[in-house]
């Protein structure tokens, strides 16, 4: 399922557009070719440890950390 395009149109930035494997997409535009060219394989690159991972997990561990810091700096949680 993976696929990308790499476009210019005259006087605008590379446009790169890609499909990883999971059928997720992303765009995004660079000055230049070489630049649009590696974002597509770190895309792919990263696809399958992202998509290996619980997403639910991953933010409850982020918002525990949040609240860690918020704890360690004296202040008091909020989710608000």
């Amino acid at each position: 399922m993976r696929d990308f395009s790499i476009t210019k149109k005259q006087n605008e930035w590379y446009h790169a557009k890609v499909t990883d494997s999971y059928g997720n997409k992303y765009d995004n535009y660079f000055e230049h070719a070489y630049e649009a060219n590696d974002w597509i394989y770190h895309v792919w690159e990263k696809e399958d440890w992202f998509n290996s991972q619980n997403s639910q997990e991953l933010l409850a561990k982020a918002i525990a950390e949040c609240v860690k810091i918020d704890e360690e700096n004296g202040r008091k949680p909020s989710l608000d």
